[in-house]
């Protein structure tokens, strides 16, 4: 039998339409060992949403609790209404497990991250961080294609992609996308060199 495979974490941003969500998604499903992180949220369950599955799910008490037991990689308000976050314990406990993990996080949730691997050697040893890298005329082509939102909002989002691009230089490794099959092909890569540097 082979031996087991490094575990390791990788951290996946990019700005809206980059396509982080769709390489985390392949990457659970054609790399064996893999696994998204579980997050938490304190907005309500849908009906197809299983607790402890799609996502932790706490009533906001319960998110101040763990907040100031510092319990927290990194959280945030998001559109002022709901806070996300990413629990040490659903990130720790799985690479201690020896289970690989892939997680799709703003800049500042990765800033966060970093700070978090200042103080856990496994953390430090494990955490891979990605940043794709997408071109000002192919990210409007493609949140046009996605026909979800109106001129202000891609041009809102530009905004944001425009101060993200500026952090891609503190990431480990960029992606400069391209098809979705070539982006993924670079991030097998960047998976294989993650693993013997954690191994």
């Amino acid at each position: 039998m082979p031996a087991p495979a490094t575990p390791v974490l990788l951290v996946i941003a990019g700005p809206a339409g980059s396509g982080k969500s769709t390489l985390c998604d392949r990457l659970v499903h054609e790399v064996p060992d893999f696994a998204r992180v579980v997050t938490t949220t304190t907005r309500a369950s849908r009906t197809d949403e299983v607790d402890g599955v799609h996502y932790h799910f706490l009533t906001p008490g319960q998110f101040d609790q763990k907040i100031a037991a510092g319990e927290f990689l990194e959280w945030a308000w998001v559109h002022g209404q709901r806070r996300y976050g990413t629990l040490a314990s659903s990130v720790l406990e799985p690479l201690a497990r020896g289970q690989s993990l892939v997680i799709s996080l703003d800049v500042q949730g990765v800033e966060s991250f970093r700070r978090a691997a200042a103080a856990s050697p496994l953390l430090a040893r494990r955490m891979t961080t990605v940043f794709i890298v997408v071109d000002h005329e192919r990210l409007v082509a493609r949140m046009r294609g996605r026909a979800r939102d109106d001129e202000a909002e891609i041009a809102g989002r530009m905004r944001t992609a425009e101060r993200e691009l500026r952090e891609a230089a503190k990431f480990d490794h960029r992606i400069e996308s391209r098809t979705r099959d070539e982006d993924f092909a670079t991030l097998l890569e960047i998976l294989h060199q993650a693993r013997a540097r954690a191994g």
